[in-house]
């Protein structure tokens, strides 16, 4: 994933903040803070930013 799309994802998922459990919430904020701080995301962090896009943006999408 580049840089790029993840920030891009990240943007997309700030609106669904409201909507997601705590620890869906906690592990939001770990990935917006490293993207913020520009550091390239491990593979776990990737699957759970993937999950989350998956879950409400594609979701979403998918409604309309």
């Amino acid at each position: 994933m580049t840089r790029a799309e993840q920030h891009k994802m990240i943007t997309e998922l700030r609106e669904f903040e409201v909507r997601m459990s705590r620890d869906e919430e906690d592990a939001f904020a770990m990935i917006v803070r490293r993207d913020k701080d520009d550091e390239d995301l491990d593979r776990v962090a990737e699957r759970t930013l993937m999950n989350l896009y998956t879950r409400y943006v594609e979701q979403r999408r998918g409604r309309r």
